[in-house]
């Protein structure tokens, strides 16, 4: 097979009419007669085989007719234009060499039929193989490199955080805590955001971007306990900014998947109509106006609350994008978002919530930039001011008005992709009762 061009399935329109090499395993076969139609995949794709009889011999015909499940192969063929098979070309086989054949009396586990979540999860390491998951997994690899070139192109320079840190960046009470030789315990960090301000005060516009750890004991369809998150932070900016950076951050990232991944979307049976209305301007309302919103649709949430799914979910309701929701309660805040100087009780923070029923898929706003506001809010919290002395000193030497946003991936993905539950959308998802494989 050296007298091939090797090449991988997503290539095949530029190699149509040639004889090229594939490597990769059988997802699938059907056999017909004299006919054997084996599916190929190779991590970029899957693509249709025909294997004739009459043309290929019985020795090739017959290692064709007996492949398995993910066997491991290398076949040499001719590419051509299909319009009927996936991607519009398949490969009409003229050799077949078997890397490594799949047992028939030990064969593969995950079959076309139906299997339960358990049972695919606890096989994570092969489910990965599917055509759903491959097609979520090149959705999150858009969704990752999007958000990367937005920033990257947008003045924004990278500033990697510390996932191990002294202190809570949010609540106390949903850390997860390991020993630090002799310096008493560490924690894994719930976010990067007080290590980018920072950042920021010393290289302008900043994002981290990296795994974040919550120990919440939640089972809802929206939590892990551990995700990736984007998180930009930047100087010289007050609430309006950052929610005009987020809508357009959001609408990139939706732009591209779009333009990227149309075959995995259809895979995924997603209606792709609903995320080309994602443009700007977001609607935006106060949480004071939120909050009427959902008392006349029924919920009995009372002002002060944070928002449950379901309020996220009847807020969305009738939109067809993202709406934000700014200034809510500062008590349910965390210790470092400013209060609106014209309104105390709330702070100038904005949650962005998806369509759809997705609930939040941004969360920031604008920091205390005064020492002794910052000072205050810190000890009504509870906090240990020693372990805070050093982002106290950002706000002595130069602070400047500032702010920024997360974004966790695995819910934008699973808006984006139009599923049910954000455990799909990382390749080994933990959660409260799962950290394996």
């Amino acid at each position: 097979m050296t007298d091939a061009p090797r090449i991988t399935i997503e290539k095949a329109a530029d190699f149509a009419g040639q004889t090229v090499v594939l490597q990769g395993w059988v997802h699938n076969l059907r056999k017909s007669g004299k006919i054997a139609f084996p599916i190929f995949r190779d991590g970029t794709g899957f693509i249709q085989g025909v294997v004739v009889k009459a043309n290929v011999g019985d020795e090739i015909f017959e290692a064709a007719k007996h492949l398995t499940q993910e066997s491991s192969v290398r076949v040499r063929g001719q590419l051509r234009a299909e319009d009927r098979a996936e991607g519009g070309y398949e490969i009409e086989v003229e050799a077949i060499e078997i890397l490594q054949a799949v047992s028939a009396e030990d064969p593969f586990p995950i079959t076309p039929k139906e299997h339960g979540i358990d049972f695919l999860l606890d096989r994570r390491h092969l489910w990965l193989r599917s055509r759903l998951q491959h097609a979520i997994a090149r959705v999150r690899h858009s969704v990752v490199k999007a958000s990367r070139d937005f920033f990257d192109n947008n003045g924004f320079t990278l500033a990697d955080t510390p996932i191990l840190t002294p202190a809570a960046c949010e609540g106390t009470t949903t850390l997860f805590e390991t020993p630090y030789f002799d310096l008493g315990s560490a924690y894994l960090s719930q976010s990067g955001q007080l290590y980018s301000e920072a950042t920021a005060m010393a290289l302008g516009k900043v994002y981290c971007f990296g795994p974040t750890f919550r120990a919440e004991k939640s089972k809802t369809r929206r939590h892990l306990t551990e995700f990736w998150m984007v998180e930009p932070e930047m100087p010289f900016v007050e609430l309006d900014g950052i929610m005009d950076l987020a809508e357009e951050f959001v609408e990139y990232v939706v732009a591209r998947v779009l333009e990227e991944r149309q075959q995995e979307l259809k895979t995924l049976e997603r209606d792709t109509s609903k995320l080309e209305s994602v443009k700007r301007s977001f609607p935006r309302m106060t949480y004071d106006d939120a909050v009427k919103m959902l008392q006349a649709k029924g919920s009995e949430i009372q002002w002060g609350a944070d928002f449950g799914n379901t309020d996220e979910g009847i807020l969305s309701e009738g939109y067809d994008r993202p709406i934000m929701v700014h200034r809510f309660p500062t008590e349910i805040k965390a210790f470092y978002m400013r209060p609106d100087p014209t309104r105390p009780e709330v702070a100038l923070g904005v949650d962005v919530i998806a369509p759809e029923g997705y609930g939040e898929l941004i969360g920031g706003g604008q920091r205390i930039h005064e020492y002794d506001d910052l000072v205050k809010k810190i000890d009504e919290h509870g906090l240990p001011r020693e372990a805070f002395d050093w982002f106290l000193d950002l706000r002595k030497y130069g602070s400047v008005p500032h702010g920024g946003f997360g974004m966790g991936i695995e819910r934008c993905v699973a808006w984006i992709c139009g599923i049910e539950h954000v455990r799909e959308t990382i390749a080994f998802p933990r959660m409260i009762h799962r950290v394996r494989p």
